[in-house]
């Protein structure tokens, strides 16, 4: 559990690592002129072909680490569902126990 305790800060820190990557690859072409880029629409176009690149890259070098987030994720949110079960089982007794005693001091009184 210790290796996937931070998987989805590395997933994301890796996602982010491979569109600037791309992103720098796209800027540097851009510059030395093998990529036509002019004024804000260029830059526009640059971020746009670096996040159509880093996806596809991503989704296949980072699988193992997309599968590690999904068991951090499930795991968290299975812990909670079971704590909020258990904390309504407490209360539905609480409630029940106060209810058998107002029941108890009604019948006791009549």
């Amino acid at each position: 559990m210790s290796s996937k305790k931070h998987a989805t800060l590395r997933y994301t820190s890796l996602r982010a690592s491979i569109f600037l990557a791309c992103l720098l690859v796209f800027a540097l072409l851009g510059h030395f002129g093998v990529i036509p880029v002019a004024g804000a629409t260029g830059s526009v176009f640059l971020l746009l072909l670096a996040v159509i690149a880093s996806a596809p890259i991503s989704y296949v070098v980072l699988s193992k680490q997309r599968d590690d987030m999904s068991e951090q994720i499930v795991s968290g949110v299975s812990s909670i569902k079971h704590r909020t079960k258990q904390r309504i089982a407490e209360q539905n007794a609480e409630e029940d126990a106060a209810d058998d005693a107002a029941r108890a001091a009604a019948a006791g009184q009549q």
